[in-house]
Formats: C-alpha cells, structure tokens, sequence
C-alpha cells in the first residue's frame, strides 16, 4: 500500500496539505494516509476529523518513517526527505526560485520533488493550480483588510441626514487575485477601478462592473506571454503608465497591488511621491510583498503609516489568515495533482513521467535539478 505523510507546517504556516475530506478520497486511491498530530489544527480541522476520514494520526516521526510520498505546503526540510523511502515523491509549494542552496540540497537527498507554482496553466490542470487557488482567496482578504483599515463605509448611502459618497477602490495587476479583490470591493459597493499591462484584462475588468485604466498603445497590445503572464515593459511605456497612475491614484480611498511575475523581483508601481499624493486615511495593500512590494514604501510583513497619514500593509501570506478554505482547497489541489500518479485499478503508485504536468512541476529526480526554468543554474 502506498503511504502518504503529512506533517505540521512552521509557526508562520498555518495551512495543511490535506484535509479530512481529502484524506478520505485518498485513502479511496489506495493510499494510507498518516497526518502528524496537531498538523490540521490551526486550520480547524481535528485529529479525530482525521482519524474519522481514515487517517492515522501520529508523531512527527512516525508519520515520515518510509513513506512513499510527501505532501506540504511549504518546502520541507531535508531532515523530513530522508526520513522518507529513498527515491520518494515530494508535492510542496517549495518557492522554486528563492534560497538556491537549500532548493540544490533538497535535490541530493534523491527525492522526486515537484513544485506546485510550476503547474501548467491548461484546461486539464485548473484543478491542480495552487497559485490560483490561494490567489483567489487573497484577493478578497486584501479587500476585506483594506475595508477594516480604511475606517469609512464603502457603498454610497443616501439617508435622511445626507449622502455617504462611495469608497474609491484601485487594483493594480488584474490576475486571479486582481479579478477577485475587484468582485469583492464591488460587492462591498466600492466604485472600483483595476489596470494591467495585458490587454485581455480590460473585458475582463468590465464584466465585473469596473472601470479599466491603462496606457493603451501598440506596445500595450503585445504585452502578454502565451502563458498568460504580463510580459516585462519598455522604459518608456513605463513612464506613460506611471503618469497615468499618479494622477489616478491620488484620488483612491484603497489601492490592491497584486503585480507578480514569477522568478522577478516585483515591478514598483506605487512610488513615494505617489503615496505621499494620496490623502489622509487612504489604504494600500500590497501582495506582491514576498517579492519586495509593488509598492516604494512597502515593509514586508508589516503595516506601516506614512507621514500624510497613508496605511500600506505588505502580507506575507495572505491566504494563511483564512487557512480554513485555504487549506481545503490547497488539500483538494494536492489531491488532484496526486490522483494522476495512481494505476486506478491496481491501486499502486504509476508516474508517468512523460505526462506534461508531471514534467512541468518536476523540480528534482535522481540527485538532480531537472525542470528546465532552474537546471543551468545548477552547479
């Protein structure tokens, strides 16, 4: 039988890689799933929830000691790869592009490790997008702490003893997180405006009820991958933007960044001087924090007040603060990610590592770094 760890995440990690329902649907696979005591708590999920849906719950040790697979949230120790069986599989968002030397480490313990950023974007695959699935629950949290710290109401309210203006609400980058940060300011009756360099997200924006900003010259007519991500733009659309934006967002009650391209540091959007335009009580939230902020002034992980009375808060983990859907859908990614590995009949483990979504978040196998984004980096 195949033997599937999980293990309790660090302090500042308060998801887990499976829930109760998951381990369930696993064990229907044919897999035997062990969950360290504690591991679910922080997202509400018990040990005897657990132990309900098939689980066994145990030590930190035992739950390792020769499984077949791995499954985390986080990129998990060395310590916790060798405890496995050799030539083990490891499922983890592992932050492919960050701390090269402990990502070269992981690679020589043998273990198959796949990094789940590196999914492919396909149709087959939306199932299996962690990054969209997560995204989509920080865009409404940064939505919902904008609202909190901005200390006004939102809609327009006309009453008797006069008219309460609606809030001004501005999402820079129009992802999964962006689409859902605009959803959720206009639910709340925000007016809402939204830009991105990528020319298909101004339909986007409009179907939701926004109004889309942007430079919109030929350069911006390219400015996509086929992958869908935003491609990296020219000084001098750069400085068209940037003016646009200043006299934009000088007027905004809550701006959303959320501009990420992966392996980059992110774009600064937001400079002092536009910070230093906005007025008094105005909130930025900032989620391309991990990256260093879309934002000048942005301090990751903290909220910070700017002397004109700006609040600019940089989350580090943003779906973290809301583990209990972050972790079920997290656990259901995972889970199927892990379906496709399995012989439905024999109930055995059967990779095929030609499938192109095995090959795509294939990080590490055989002592090596093998995905193509990361191997000639490799010493």
């Amino acid at each position: 039988m195949v033997t599937i760890a999980v293990t309790r995440e660090a302090a500042d990690e308060p998801r887990v890689a499976v829930s109760p329902e998951t381990v369930k649907k696993l064990g229907a696979l044919g897999a035997k799933v062990r969950v360290e005591s504690g591991a679910g708590s922080r997202s509400r999920f018990s040990d005897e929830a657990y132990t309900a849906a098939g689980a066994e719950v145990v030590s930190h040790e035992a739950a390792l000691s020769g499984a077949d697979i791995l499954l985390k949230v986080r990129r998990p120790s060395d310590a916790e790869i060798k405890a496995l069986k050799p030539n083990a599989l490891v499922a983890a968002m592992i932050d492919p592009y960050g701390d090269r030397a402990a990502l070269d480490a992981m690679a020589a313990t043998g273990a198959s490790v796949f990094s789940m950023e590196f999914m492919p974007r396909t149709t087959r695959a939306q199932s299996m997008d962690v990054l969209s699935s997560q995204a989509n629950l920080a865009g409404y949290k940064a939505v919902v702490d904008a609202a909190s710290m901005f200390g006004q109401a939102l809609p327009m309210m006309m009453t008797p003893a006069g008219t309460v203006p609606a809030a001004k609400a501005f999402i820079m980058g129009v992802g999964v997180a962006g689409l859902q940060a605009i959803a959720t300011a206009r639910r709340l009756g925000a007016q809402v405006t939204a830009t991105d360099v990528r020319p298909a997200t101004k339909e986007q924006v409009q179907s939701l009820g926004a109004k889309f900003v942007a430079v919109e010259d030929e350069e911006f007519k390219q400015a996509q991958t086929a992958a869908g991500y935003a491609k990296p733009m020219s000084p001098e659309y750069q400085a068209k933007q940037a003016e646009l934006v200043a006299n934009h967002i000088k007027n905004q009650d809550m701006v959303i960044t959320t501009a990420l391209i992966p392996g980059r540091p992110a774009p600064k959007l937001i400079t002092r001087a536009m910070v230093e335009s906005m007025k008094p009580g105005a909130v930025i939230v900032d989620l391309a924090a991990e990256r260093g902020g879309n934002c000048e002034l942005t301090v990751p992980g903290q909220t910070i007040e700017t002397p004109n009375g700006v609040k600019i808060a940089g989350p580090l983990n943003l779906a973290g603060t809301i583990a209990v859907n972050a972790s079920s859908l997290y656990a259901k990614n995972l889970l199927a990610f892990v379906d496709i590995m399995f012989d439905k009949k024999e109930k055995t483990l059967a990779v095929n590592w030609d499938d192109e979504l095995i090959k795509g978040t294939l990080v590490a196998k055989d002592g090596a770094i093998v995905h193509p984004n990361l191997a000639a980096k490799s010493p």
